[in-house]
């Protein structure tokens, strides 16, 4: 009987900081390394099934990926899939990563030699000998990084399969952190514009590098206090009936170097006003208040993060920042929305618009 108790009265220790993470790792180690060695079917079973949720209790939105980095070393890497605001948590997490030998620890995927890289999808293989791109350069939005990537063999009854193959592709060969963060715009295509010089598929990592450091240095330094800036109200009637009030800082909108803060923070509050014409009641309200100003003590404006605007309408406030960098306000909101738990519906999201595109729906006409 007291063996029956004991064995059923062990629990496992919660998985609520990174070194409980990599401490619960180090305990299974060597299965997870013997896993990744014999591969296959192994990979997935006695590691990812094993691992995957202790990850996923550190922090959602992570996945990871294993493979043998050479015969004696395993690699392990936590990639965020493409979203931006789970990146800096998967670099926060490899950098607390303890030294294990015949381990590697790596933050997102990382790029190969594009002349190494051939992948073979439904039919169709992509390579630089079936890859090649051209910029799409904007007088309108000379900083935005325009690019369209053609496939030689394109047809378009499978387009979905040659604009998945291509992505893969270029996740592959670019880096994951270049492929998510450093291009503006990407469109696939089978054939180019009039009077467009193709330009090789194996120089488009040079070109970003180029873009990016040209963008760095235009901006690098750019800072905008809003002490005295202008805020305007604004009023509307949805379709529903129901009101829409927004509050914007008018003279941001106005700012000739939005493209100096080119990360979008926004965050969605979610109520019930259902009785009132979609809008929060009192009590809402002032917590919605105290909320956003714990998000703006942290957010400066004088660090880079600005505060745009917010709308109130149809049960949900939206809130607007523009940032110089995606990882604090990533950071920040993560932890604000686990301390506000239980009393306020919390969403966020990060996304880059250097030129504020999303904000038109506040310009005046």
């Amino acid at each position: 009987m007291s063996f029956l108790k004991k064995l059923f009265s062990k629990k496992e220790v919660p998985i609520t900081t990174y070194a409980d993470f990599w401490n619960w790792f180090q305990q299974h180690e060597k299965a997870y390394f013997n896993a990744v060695k014999t591969g296959g079917g192994r990979i997935e079973k006695d590691l990812f099934d094993k691992l995957s949720p202790k990850l996923n209790e550190l922090q959602e939105g992570l996945f990871l990926v294993a493979g043998m980095y050479d015969e004696q070393t395993a690699e392990l890497i936590i990639t965020p899939d493409g979203v931006i605001k789970n990146i800096v948590f998967a670099e926060e997490i490899i950098q607390a990563a303890p030294a294990i030998t015949g381990w590697k620890f790596t933050a997102l995927k990382p790029a190969l030699d594009m002349l190494d890289v051939r992948i073979k999808m439904e039919g169709y293989v992509f390579d630089k000998d079936h890859l090649s791109f051209y910029s799409n350069d904007s007088a309108i939005y000379p900083d935005e990084i325009d690019i369209t990537v053609l496939y030689q063999d394109y047809k378009k009854d499978d387009e979905t399969t040659i604009i998945n193959g291509t992505y893969i592709f270029l996740d592959n060969t670019l880096g994951e952190m270049n492929s998510i963060t450093t291009i503006d715009n990407l469109t696939v295509a089978g054939s180019p514009v009039a009077n467009q010089e193709l330009i090789p598929i194996e120089k488009l990592k040079d070109f970003l590098i180029w873009r990016q450091k040209e963008f760095l240095e235009k901006y690098d330094g750019h800072r905008h206090d809003t002490e005295n800036d202008n805020y305007v109200g604004l009023e509307a009637q949805m379709a529903n009936g129901w009101p829409l009030v927004a509050v914007v800082n008018s003279t941001l909108l106005e700012w000739d170097a939005k493209a100096s803060h080119p990360w979008i923070l926004h965050f969605d509050i979610s109520y019930d006003g259902n009785n009132r014409n979609g809008l929060p009641d009192n009590d809402t309200y002032q917590l919605m208040a105290v909320f956003e100003e714990e998000v703006m003590t942290e957010l400066k404006d004088f660090e880079g993060c600005l505060n745009i605007a917010r709308e109130t309408a149809n049960n949900k406030r939206t809130v607007f920042f523009a940032c110089k960098d995606f990882r604090k306000p990533s950071k920040v909101l993560n932890r604000l929305i686990k301390e506000y738990d239980g009393q306020l519906r919390i969403t966020y999201d990060v996304f880059k618009d250097k030129y504020w595109q999303s904000m038109n729906k506040f310009m005046s006409n």
